[in-house]
Parts: structure tokens; C-alpha cells; sequence
């Protein structure tokens, strides 16, 4: 097979641009700061707010103790959140790790060993499931719960609820840069 179209074709950037979430979510919160980026039942985010709301998780999530390289593992169906959780694991700089929300709790438990994950954010919806999976650990990750207003209301873990644990968290510096496209730490 001929690699002619491989030949003098170093990265340079009028050929080469990498692309990754974060790059997308820069790009459209330039050119659409005030378009409607996320909708889910009575609300309505812009992607000025999406970006917030990111850089508002990374930040919850390095305020946790996950270093970069770190999994943070998600329960949950697809909403907010895990959207969110595309965004913001990688600003801040950790791995993330969406598990079916189909699987049994010892599969559950495999993965989240298996991926060593650090924070494991859950849909109250799951907690039972989750709840089983955890029991299974030796290491159990720091527990966030998704309360999600247009589920059927589900059992509480007792652990904090993902808008109140985002909440109080500024963008620290490092966030910031990474959302900016300036060179990472």
C-alpha cells in the first residue's frame, strides 16, 4: 500500500490542529457565547455557562485530592453531568471513565478497581446498584451523588450532591489556562 499522500507532510499547524473537548468548548464559547449549548427538561445552559459549569467541576474535582492521571468514574445515564464530565475530567487533567449503567455492581466494582478511580460520581437513580459495588471495595473513591429532578427520586448515599459540590469552587489558575489554550503545567 502507497503512502504517497503521507510524504512531506510534517504537523504544522496550516495541517495539523489537535483536537480534543476542550478545544471544541474554547472554539464555541468565542464564536457562540450566548447559544444554547445544553438543554435538559426546564433547563437551558449557553456555553458561557457550560465552560462555567466545567471549569467549576475540574476545579471540585482537584479540590478533592484527584491528581492528573487519576480516573474519575461516572454512574449515570446521559444528561448534564456526564456531559459536563467529558469537559471537566480532562481539564483537569484526570481520566475519565463512564461505566454502562446496565452492569451488575460486581462489574461495577471490577471497573472501578480496575481503573483505580479516585471520585465516582452516581445518578440517585443507580445508588443501589452503586451502593452494592462499593461494599465490594477495599478502596472505595470519594462519592459524589447526581440528583437529577426528571428521574424517579432514588436512594441517597449520604455523600454531597453534584450541584451543591460544585458550587463553591472558583476556576483556579491552572483550569483557566487549560480552558484558554494556554500551554499546560
Amino acid at each position: 500500500m502507497s503512502r504517497i499522500f503521507e510524504t512531506d507532510l510534517d504537523r504544522d499547524p496550516a495541517n495539523f490542529v489537535p483536537l480534543s473537548p476542550l478545544s471544541f468548548l474554547r472554539r464555541a464559547v468565542r464564536i457562540f457565547p450566548d447559544k444554547i449549548a445544553v438543554t435538559h427538561h426546564d433547563r437551558a445552559y449557553s456555553y458561557t455557562q457550560f465552560a462555567d459549569r466545567a471549569r467549576r467541576f475540574a476545579s471540585a474535582i482537584m479540590a478533592a485530592g484527584v491528581k492528573p492521571g487519576e480516573a474519575v468514574a461516572v454512574l449515570s445515564p446521559n444528561g448534564p453531568v456526564a456531559l459536563e464530565a467529558h469537559y471537566a475530567v480532562p481539564l483537569a487533567g484526570c481520566v475519565l471513565s463512564m461505566i454502562n449503567t446496565l452492569l451488575d455492581a460486581p462489574a461495577i466494582a471490577f471497573i472501578l478497581e480496575h481503573a483505580e478511580a479516585k471520585l465516582l460520581l452516581v445518578d440517585r437513580e443507580w445508588a443501589p446498584k452503586a451502593q452494592a459495588a462499593l461494599a465490594l471495595l477495599a478502596n472505595p473513591p470519594i462519592l459524589v451523588e447526581i440528583a437529577d429532578e426528571a428521574a424517579p427520586p432514588g436512594l441517597t448515599l449520604g455523600a454531597p450532591e453534584y450541584e451543591d459540590w460544585i458550587a463553591p469552587h472558583p476556576r483556579p489558575p491552572g483550569v483557566c489556562q487549560r480552558m484558554s489554550g494556554r500551554r499546560l503545567r
